[in-house]
């Protein structure tokens, strides 16, 4: 038997009720509302503790996490660290994701915050409106995208036949631990302040590359028993994600 795993939101992973501290753990995961797009938007948001405009786009991405049909991913990044706080989630990775955003957008440069939706446009964090917009319209976009399965044991994904893109594509896996953690922050500009973040993650392994036909991938190994992985296909020229699916924490 296997567990269609395209059709879990992130919103099924999300706390039912949340605790103060970065001990915070999330609710088991609700069952999927009737009305869920079969394709999820992906909203990646890259962020820093450090950063002085950054809270407020992390509570936009924290709003949208609880919608039907998004999977949203917070990275850390690691270049405000220079002001005095050593961001606890960042990992320079995220940083150099980030920057593989920056050609495929169009952008003169990266900055912090940002949202990248679907790989394919981006919004500065706390636009709220203009989020909304972005994640409505990416919602309609994809036609016949490969279908992802998780294997009802868990160790592995398997991905559908489709077309692939220009260059191929690779699937990636995403881990992070579903809901909200916070951290208080001793040091650099946003001093003294409490900074919450939503579905952080932890690490990004690629799992092995999809020219359009159906593949079978051996998922991460060894994971804290409160982390989820979300797979991506994802392009690898314009960066562009052709689907992703969500497997809880087990």
């Amino acid at each position: 038997m296997r567990t269609r795993g395209w059709i879990i939101p992130a919103a099924v992973l999300v706390a039912a009720s949340i605790a103060a501290g970065t001990s915070a753990q999330p609710a088991g995961p609700r069952a999927p509302a009737a009305d869920v797009r079969p394709e999820p938007v992906i909203v990646e948001l890259f962020t820093a503790q450090g950063c002085t405009g950054c809270p407020e786009a992390n509570a936009r991405v924290e709003a949208l996490a609880d919608q039907p049909g998004v999977i949203a991913l917070t990275y850390a990044v690691d270049y405000w660290d220079y002001l005095g706080w050593e961001d606890t989630f960042a990992r320079p990775e995220f940083a150099q994701r980030q920057r593989a955003y920056r050609r495929p957008l169009k952008l003169r440069a990266v900055g912090t915050p940002q949202v990248v939706i679907d790989g394919r446009r981006q919004v500065a964090g706390a636009a709220e409106e203009a989020l909304k917009v972005a994640v409505e319209e990416e919602s309609l976009r994809r036609i016949f995208p490969p279908e992802i399965e998780f294997r009802e044991a868990g160790d592995h994904v398997g991905v559908g036949s489709g077309r692939a893109p220009a260059g191929g594509a690779e699937v990636v896996a995403v881990i992070y631990r579903p809901g909200p953690q916070t951290v208080e922050i001793g040091g650099g500009d946003n001093r003294g302040q409490t900074v919450r973040q939503v579905n952080v993650v932890s690490a990004v392994r690629s799992l092995g590359a999809w020219d359009g036909r159906p593949a079978l991938y051996a998922l991460p190994t060894g994971l804290d028993p409160h982390e989820a992985v979300a797979v991506l296909v994802q392009a690898r020229a314009d960066r562009s994600i052709l689907n992703g699916a969500v497997l809880p924490p087990r």
